[in-house]
């Protein structure tokens, strides 16, 4: 199994940003995905997720979405602000317990970086 996501960068503050997360080794009907983010001294917590079933559930200016052909999940972000500053990480979990219990995932990406900042 492998999770890795990408696209983070630096934004400006009020911008947008997609992140993608390329998963190979799991079918998306067979786990719930997650999106969760770490700030600096800070717990990792959850932003969006979606359950295998196809429900999702996300934090206000988050949108996860997912492409089954492309074995790719998405994450949309929206009116950034510096607070978003984070690692973002993508994950998947066979438990099927919900998609936002950050400690019941089993597969984790590397993480992507996201800056904001003017």
């Amino acid at each position: 199994v492998q999770l890795q996501a990408y696209g983070g960068g630096l934004v400006q503050p009020g911008g947008s940003l997609r992140l993608s997360c390329a998963v190979s080794g799991l079918t998306f009907r067979d786990v719930d995905m997650g999106w969760f983010r770490q700030a600096p001294g800070k717990r990792r917590e959850f932003v969006a997720g979606v359950t295998a079933s196809g429900r999702s559930e996300s934090k206000d200016r988050f949108t996860i979405s997912s492409d089954s052909a492309k074995n790719t999940v998405y994450l949309q972000v929206n009116n950034l602000t510096p607070e978003d500053t984070a690692v973002y990480y993508c994950a998947a979990t066979s438990k099927l317990l919900g998609p936002s219990r950050v400690l019941e995932y089993e597969y984790w990406g590397q993480g992507t970086l996201v800056t904001v900042s003017s």
